[in-house]
């Protein structure tokens, strides 16, 4: 697997249940020098607030760091006022908005909220009409019309427009899910937690594939890797369960062997200090020497956490399935 050469970011994966220190989590991360906020979007969940109101108050209460749905859920988030909600929030923060979209899972709960019971290829069809209808209402042409199987616009209008153009990452697993990320999406976002550097590495090749098909470069694709684990100094106790030293060896090889550009941190927010101020630097200088062929890469280790797919196909891949 190719090391795509862009540049190593740094994110926290944020639960937003209603009873934690939601805005101050985000401050501190924002203090501590990360790129990113990735927010859980599970609106059937009785104790989480609004995602994308968590967003809005996020934005209002840092200066320069990103904030994204990780992943929203498709379902009971129709695309064109999702469209608008992101852009709103971009144009209003300075660009500072990026989109992760998943199709769905857990669909009881789903169903149960109000929201469609849709098969893997039904959802899949309805991730790719909403990539489409999105970019569509982000552009400055008037009288919009849009013809889905589970989607449509009839003359609708389009903006605002956002304040740069806002990346569409898809958490997906599936295979055919993967294809489309390679021939439409922005970048990919998957867990640790449900695919392994094996699972990994097998699903960039088949983004590549696609996008190489569309001709598309497969460079221009961004790659989010949630990491579920805990920095621990008492010593290894397997894949991202061990001391800082460990996790910047196996984030190194994860970036120049495996892909990965985005490293989202979905652990204990007490953590996030070491992460952002031990991990961070440690992975930076070490990808800036793999890549000056300075020294020889370093293996992750070959005890990963749970393998293999989310519940769904076409789902959403967060620290947990994500609808």
């Amino acid at each position: 697997m190719p090391d795509y050469g862009r540049p190593i970011r740094f994110g926290y994966f944020l639960t937003p249940d209603a009873s934690e220190p939601l805005i101050a989590i985000g401050q501190e991360a924002d203090r501590l020098g990360l790129d990113l906020i990735g927010v859980q979007d599970h609106p059937y969940q009785g104790r989480f607030v609004d995602t994308p109101s968590l967003m809005a108050m996020l934005l209002a209460a840092t200066s320069r760091i990103r904030v994204f749905p990780a992943v929203a859920c498709l379902p009971l988030r129709p695309p064109a006022t999702l469209a608008k909600a992101m852009a709103s929030m971009d144009r209003l923060s300075g660009g500072r908005v990026e989109l992760g979209l998943g199709a769905g899972a857990f669909w009881d709960a789903i169903e149960a909220y109000g929201g469609p019971r849709r098969t893997p290829r039904e959802a899949r069809t309805a991730l790719e009409e909403a990539v489409r209808l999105i970019r569509m209402l982000w552009g400055d042409q008037r009288g919009l019309r849009f013809d889905g199987a589970y989607h449509r616009l009839a003359g609708a209008q389009p903006g605002p427009e956002p304040a740069h153009r806002i990346g569409i990452w898809l958490g997906v697993t599936g295979p055919r899910a993967l294809e489309l990320t390679g021939r439409l999406a922005d970048g990919w976002i998957v867990s640790s937690a449900y695919v392994a550097p094996a699972g990994l590495l097998a699903g960039q090749r088949r983004v590549d594939h696609a996008a190489q098909a569309a001709g598309r470069d497969p460079a221009e694709i961004r790659r989010i890797y949630n990491l579920s684990g805990a920095i621990d100094e008492r010593g290894s106790q397997g894949f991202l369960k061990g001391p800082v030293r460990q996790w910047a060896d196996e984030l190194t090889e994860l970036a120049v062997g495996h892909g990965v550009d985005t490293f989202v941190y979905a652990g204990d927010p007490e953590q996030l200090g070491a992460f952002a101020m031990e991990v961070a630097p440690a992975v930076r200088e070490q990808v800036g020497r793999e890549r000056a062929g300075t020294r020889p890469s370093e293996a992750v280790p070959t005890e990963p956490g749970p393998a293999g797919a989310s519940p769904s196909g076409a789902s959403s891949s967060g620290a947990r399935p994500n609808g």
